[in-house]
């Protein structure tokens, strides 16, 4: 079984969102699908079968008041507007296709952090029903700037905390070939934080999560080294950005965005012909 692993970043996931334009382009599903934090949300779009509307979600209304405010900071303690993102945007402005995305055959699981234990979670999409964004929204909820959300008695925040690129999770579910699409260009490895002791105070009701944060560094980089070596193996295909056009977590400017997004989008053509050959070898 193959499977397609989508890495979170924040706004960088533009690039994402351009390479999945171009699988919707050539009709190129995966069986399997994992999705962190922002690659979580483009894949609902995909699934869906919903070509330009991760575009239009994220670069189209990136100038909404709502969308990464500092007022929404200090009103609701989240930098980004997660009611508009999972509310609003799916259900009103731009109408996510949940009939579509519930019926697409392929698996899709989402990975979120359980903030008592500090261990990754995953939900599966055919046992979400109506609670799919409500999923993917703790899947989003960064550190700190988001408010953890209540799901099943659990408190949930970014998959990335605990487990930012899925490989394992996908190789025990039985997928053989997976193709991986991260938001950070080859050879980035992360450095320990320096807010680790601000997320003790901050998050004292869940040592389990101050822990992982304190860990995160170092689980991202294992898994990077871990997956670049099945990279040289040839069991693993990546799409990775060469340049990230200066783009942030919390990127607001719609050029350098469109940038980015377009160079996904280019990535997946460029390289299309060599994967086609790979997933049929």
């Amino acid at each position: 079984m193959n499977g397609l692993i989508l890495e979170g970043g924040g706004m960088r996931g533009v690039y994402t969102a351009g390479v999945l334009e171009y699988f919707m382009e050539k009709n190129l599903y995966l069986p399997y699908v994992i999705g962190v934090s922002a690659g979580a949300s483009y894949a609902t779009s995909y699934l869906a079968r919903q070509p330009g509307r991760n575009r239009e979600v994220s670069i189209g209304y990136i100038h909404h008041p709502d969308y990464i405010s500092p007022r929404n900071l200090l009103r609701k303690r989240e930098l980004f507007g997660m009611d508009l993102l999972f509310d609003e945007l799916p259900n009103q402005l731009v109408p996510l296709d949940f009939d579509a995305l519930h019926a697409a055959p392929e698996q899709f699981w989402i990975t979120a952090t359980d903030c008592v234990t500090g261990d990754p979670l995953y939900y599966d999409k055919a046992e979400l029903g109506s609670d799919v964004l409500s999923l993917v929204r703790a899947s989003c909820s960064l550190p700190f700037v988001s408010p953890g959300v209540i799901y099943d008695g659990k408190t949930l925040m970014d998959g990335g905390i605990s487990d930012p690129i899925p490989i394992g999770k996908a190789l025990q579910d039985g997928t053989d070939k997976n193709i991986i699409v991260l938001t950070k260009s080859a050879g980035h490895r992360k450095k320990p934080s320096r807010l680790i002791r601000s997320a003790r105070l901050f998050y004292k009701r869940y040592p389990g999560l101050t822990v992982a944060l304190e860990k995160r560094w170092a689980l991202y980089n294992e898994t990077m080294e871990r997956i670049e070596e099945m990279e040289r193996e040839g069991d693993v295909f990546i799409f990775r950005p060469t340049d990230d056009h200066g783009v942030t977590r919390t990127e607001r400017d719609p050029v350098k965005l469109e940038k980015l997004y377009n160079q996904g989008y280019s990535d997946a053509k460029r390289q299309y012909a060599g994967l086609e050959t790979w997933l049929e070898s």
